[in-house]
């Protein structure tokens, strides 16, 4: 690794001032990556600067490629050897930078460590979960017993919630579950009671229960060790309840940086009050419309000139491309005329920046926004999204776009290599029960593993299931001819997760959607036609159609794959988490659109996703899942202010809330351990084992619990039901 050091190891500026050393001091960073083969070289963090104290947490927040995880990685000395980096990172008033990695391997998990976003790839595949915990102590400390060592990673396998850690201290990563990896991952971090602990995107992957877990094993580090934590996030919901200050990256550099109150109540940077905007807010009944931040971030191998937001920023001023503006308190920042007058100084750079604590932010118009008090909704045009008004209020009145009645579907579970035998069955989809009307958004919702996807599959199959029916448009799919069944696939289509993975990266834009079209013998004069019409409604240039997907962002990847679903005419859509890939100022435009496009064409949608925060902002109505069965069904607005089953209870309460006040008053339910194996379901109520209620139970309703699986019945009034014996129900529903 190349290090160039600016500053050497006396003391900090400001430290006597504070009377307080910092814990972790990062100062004016920056980090080049040198291009190879003629490559421009790629600056990923351009002017880096905080400060952690003892016990504090900072959050470090912004849209993929800002450079967030660049700069922690440089502070842990854990970048490539063709990394060039310059800056101070001091770690308890020592410079670390420039030290040999033996020196800094004595440091990392000690004093500072890390808990990676990717658990499986962070744990060593070949050993023993306990043995890797053991040796993150015994490198620290060769005169520990090998018989201490291994009490000591039970300790920590019992205290990050692994159950039975004598047994499991036996077992390989692949055999944990992603939640469990990550919470071993956290105990590594702890192992050695460090001062500092890096977080990055440390939930990004996990199911919201397991999120929730997590940022309680989180405090709880932070409880044990007392240890400041720097959080690395794009989730502005979890940051919210969970740091003290923030500091917000756009294009390598902080854009604006202060407590957790005054970013969330009090934005003065556009592009934080974008982010803050295009949050989907499960608190809000009648959220309207989200922020969308129009393009992309920049290329960091050519910036533009002057702000690198200015290109998306909606009241950029010819000054804003003149010079980047400077890190400064609100109102502080210069003139237009003392801005145009510095531009033509030759070099002219933003100044280094130290972090005093003050509030700063990086725009030049941020006084005039603090004056004015502006909002997001103030600064960025907002779509007015009008209700589709060609079907009737009443959703009994409105025809049966699909509708599914005791669903199964059963994987048989095989063993032996050569002579195979069937040893059990993976309960995937075991009796669904539900339908969506026309114009109607059904969410079907639920941690990983409960059957969400494997019930698209079969929907989408139109064959005949293992059990059960599935109408599509009052058709039975049992009944269908290979023809009948062909030319139904025209009313119903399907947007995947991965925009990337669905696109064929060897056919242009005009090509994709063209390609149903085309199977469905379209005229070619009319396929022209309706490309061009597709690509202007999902909001795509139409000079674009001839470029190939790679050339496009995962939101606009993403707009194509909608509009190649538009192409028939469907009047049903089933959505596979088509926002979960997408940075939220990108997923904000998304939605948008969904919602847009069912408004002007009265579409229906099947909306599968694990974010329910989107869910309250999209769906009339939703469905929670748990074992492949439904749990509780109803209209939106009654699951989300009246949830019966503890399941649901559980999930809306470990949605984060951008909202720091909100957040910090709100108690969260942790549910005890993992989903269990689809393959071997509790007997009874399949939640009982997880469930919150079941402990506060006589022991003759446990035993109901244990033995009687329970059915949906109806809970507070409408067509809401939840299948739990002991729901939480008003008087008159029982």
């Amino acid at each position: 690794m190349s290090i160039d050091t600016i500053e050497g190891t006396h003391p900090a500026p400001g430290a006597e001032e504070t009377g307080k050393t910092p814990v972790l001091e990062v100062t004016d960073l920056r980090v080049t990556f040198r291009g190879f083969n003629s490559n421009p070289d790629v600056t990923a963090v351009r002017g880096v600067s905080y400060r952690v104290h003892r016990g504090e947490v900072l959050g470090i927040v912004g849209e993929s490629g800002s450079g967030k995880s660049v700069s922690s990685m440089a502070a842990m000395g854990l970048l490539p050897e063709h990394a060039t980096i310059t800056g101070s990172v001091r770690l308890h008033g020592e410079e670390i930078l420039g030290l040999d990695d033996r020196t800094m391997a004595r440091k990392r998990g000690k004093v500072i460590s890390m808990v990676f976003q990717d658990p499986l790839s962070g744990l060593t595949p070949v050993y023993t979960v306990g043995d890797q915990l053991a040796e993150a102590v015994t490198t620290h400390d060769k005169k520990v017993p090998k018989a201490r060592a291994r009490e000591r990673a039970i300790e920590l396998l019992e205290l990050v919630g692994i159950p039975n850690p004598e047994h499991r201290y036996r077992s390989f990563p692949h055999e944990f579950s992603g939640g469990m990896r990550q919470r071993v991952m956290i105990a590594m971090a702890m192992a050695n009671n460090p001062d500092v602990i890096i977080c990055d995107e440390p939930t990004t992957a996990l199911d919201v229960t397991i999120q929730a877990q997590i940022l309680e094993l989180l405090r709880a580090a932070q409880r044990e060790t007392g240890a400041a934590i720097v959080m690395i996030t794009h989730d502005l919901g979890v940051v919210a309840g969970f740091v003290d200050r923030i500091l917000v990256m756009y294009a390598g550099r902080p854009v604006e940086m202060g407590s957790v109150d005054e970013i969330y109540y009090g934005s003065r940077m556009p592009y934080t009050m974008g982010l803050l905007g295009a949050v989907p807010r499960m608190d809000l009944e009648r959220q309207g419309a989200l922020v969308p931040i129009k393009g992309n971030p920049p290329s960091l191998t050519d910036l533009p000139p002057g702000c690198p937001f200015a290109p998306r920023c909606p009241i950029a001023r010819p000054e804003c491309e003149m010079a980047e503006p400077e890190l400064l308190p609100v109102g502080e920042q210069p003139s237009a005329e003392t801005i145009r007058a510095t531009s033509e100084e030759a070099g002219h750079a933003p100044a280094q920046v130290q972090d005093t604590g003050e509030r700063r932010v990086a725009c030049i118009r941020s006084g005039e926004i603090d004056s004015n008090a502006w909002t997001a909704q103030d600064i960025y045009p907002v779509p007015d999204i009008a209700e589709f008004e060609g079907y009737s209020s009443d959703r009994e009145q409105r025809g049966d776009m699909l509708r599914v009645r005791d669903l199964i579907k059963h994987h048989p579970l095989m063993k032996g290599a050569v002579l195979k035998r069937r040893v059990g069955t993976v309960y995937a989809v075991d009796g669904l029960d539900f339908d969506i009307r026309e114009g109607e958004t059904l969410a079907l919702v639920g941690e990983s593993g409960c059957g969400k996807s494997s019930t698209l599959m079969e929907i989408m199959g139109l064959d005949k299931p293992q059990r059960g029916s599935v109408e599509v448009m009052g058709r039975d799919v049992s009944t269908l001819s290979k023809a009948d069944r062909f030319a139904l696939r025209k009313d119903m289509q399907i947007v995947f997760q991965d925009p990337m993975s669905s696109l064929d990266p060897r056919m242009t834009v005009f090509d994709i959607i063209a390609e149903p079209l085309a199977t469905h013998k379209v005229p070619q004069d009319r396929i022209t036609k309706r490309v061009y019409e597709l690509v202007d409604l999902v909001g795509l240039d139409t000079e674009h159609v001839t470029r190939f997907p790679a050339e496009f962002s995962g939101g606009q990847r993403q707009r194509i794959g909608i509009a190649r679903a538009l192409a028939l005419e469907p009047q049903l859509l089933v959505l596979d988490e088509p926002v979960s890939a997408l940075d939220v100022s990108i997923q904000a435009g998304v939605i948008n659109l969904l919602e847009e496009l069912q408004a002007e064409l009265g579409l229906a949608y099947l909306f599968v996703a694990h974010d329910l925060s989107v869910v309250r902002h999209i769906a009339d109505r939703v469905a929670v899942m748990y074992l492949g069965r439904i749990v509780e069904i109803g209209d939106t607005e009654s699951i989300y202010n009246r949830p019966s089953h503890p399941y649901t209870q559980a999930l809306l309460s470990a949605i984060p809330v951008p909202d720091p006040e909100k957040e910090r008053g709100r108690a969260h339910i942790v549910l005890d351990g993992d989903l269990p194996s689809p393959a071997n379901p509790p007997s009874g109520c399949r939640f009982r084992t997880r469930c919150q209620k079941f402990a506060t139970l006589s022991a003759q309703d446990q035993e109901q619990c244990t033995n009687i699986e329970p059915q949906i019945l109806p809970t507070n009034g409408g067509d809401q039901g939840a299948a739990c014996h002991f729901a939480d129900r008003q008087e008159g529903d029982r």
